[in-house]
């Protein structure tokens, strides 16, 4: 029930986020006086509409998306004459670009605030400094960042039997009294010996032996983590916190990227989570995600950062995406829009005539060509997010 109530709680951020990037072109062009003719969320048939005064406004049976018809958007696009003045394409360059902007902003504006609540609301995750055990490690990874792996060992404190809530006091016979001492006396621990753990467990002290494991750039390894605590922040800190976070997100998404011509070999390998392959994940991916997060047993506050987090950083990689400069995007069309003034200034600056919009029609088979990609690429993601999903949660 938790894993459905995640997927749903995604499907909702999914169409909001969907509404509020049409909402900022339909916003901007009503602004500048464009005429907007339809304001729709999902593509294929309708399901509802609703005409107020100019503009359609409905919903469709694929919510994959969503659309705002302005009037006259090109030089293909049939108009009547006396809608001509009102034509997105008779609007001054300045214009159209922050029309076409606008949808993107939205993602933006939408994932800060997230990013803002998070940070007031919930709270932001720091580790206790006490030894008392928050999360045991299933497994021993192949390095610090690593997840685990098909067929990696389990970790010495699961081996050890090691419980939530237990608090160590001593690693061998090192007393520990808090998480540093406790991260010293691991690893002065030499690791396969087999060494003592003294914890304390409902009021009464056990010794548990394990052999500890060796961890690549990390040394010996126990597989133990601090309890964790949630600190909110003012309001001053918050919106610190979310513009850092903001640009660690955008840059993560730029990454991410550029890492897709590599990811897509290792989309359907069975330890897909720990390769390139398990940073890109489609709608589908994100809606699964955020299921396991719901259904984990963890507290409310991790389960509402990861899900405020997830939708923001969704935010933030359609926002950027969105603006590439390849058509269909809104990015393809607003380089149109600078390179038609661009060469339009250059033109004044030789004392020639405005050379006039560009030909669409030349760029027809390249609008076709990245539509095609696109479409393509997002089946792939979907496919491997059915037949091989990533799973954050062991």
């Amino acid at each position: 029930m938790s894993f459905l109530l995640g997927v749903a709680i995604f499907i909702v951020a999914l169409l909001l986020s969907i509404m509020l990037h049409e909402a900022g072109h339909f916003a901007t062009a009503k602004k500048f006086n464009m005429k907007v003719t339809q304001f729709f969320v999902g593509f294929g048939n309708t399901i509802w509409s609703r005409k107020k005064g100019e503009t359609e406004y409905g919903i469709k049976s694929i919510p994959a998306g969503g659309f705002v018809k302005i009037v006259g958007m090109t030089e293909l696009d049939q108009v009547d004459p006396a809608d001509e003045p009102r034509a997105f394409r008779r609007h001054p360059g300045w214009q159209r670009a922050i029309v076409l902007a606008a949808g993107s902003f939205m993602h933006f504006a939408l994932a800060f605030v997230l990013l803002f609540i998070l940070a007031v609301g919930v709270g932001l995750a720091t580790a206790s400094n006490s030894t008392k055990v928050g999360a045991v490690d299933s497994c021993v990874p192949a390095s610090v960042t690593a997840g685990c792996a098909a067929g990696a060992p389990a970790s010495p404190a699961k081996k050890a039997g090691v419980r939530l809530g237990d608090k160590i006091v001593a690693i061998g016979s090192v007393p520990v009294n808090n998480w540093t001492e406790m991260g010293k006396a691991i690893r002065s621990q030499p690791a396969g010996k087999s060494v003592a753990v003294v914890v304390e467990r409902h009021g009464q002290r056990l010794t548990l032996r394990t052999s500890l494991a060796t961890l690549r750039g990390h040394g010996s390894f126990l597989g133990v983590s601090p309890v964790v605590v949630f600190q909110r922040y003012g309001p001053l800190g918050a919106v610190s916190y979310a513009a850092n976070q903001f640009g660690q997100i955008m840059a993560g998404s730029v990454k991410v990227v550029g890492s897709l011509p590599r990811a897509l070999p290792d989309l359907f390998a069975r330890n897909r989570a720990s390769t390139p392959g398990g940073q890109v994940t489609s709608v589908v991916g994100a809606g699964d995600v955020t299921g396991q997060v719901l259904a984990a047993r963890i507290g409310w506050q991790p389960k509402a950062a990861l899900v405020l987090l997830i939708i923001a950083s969704l935010n933030i990689f359609v926002g950027a995406f969105n603006l590439l400069p390849l058509l269909p995007l809104d990015g393809g069309h607003l380089a149109v829009v600078i390179y038609e003034r661009a060469r339009a200034w250059l033109a004044r600056l030789r004392g020639r005539p405005d050379p006039g919009p560009v030909d669409f029609r030349r760029l027809i088979p390249v609008s076709v060509g990245v539509f095609a990609l696109l479409v393509g690429l997002g089946l792939l993601l979907i496919m491997a997010d059915l037949v091989n999903p990533v799973h954050i949660l062991q």
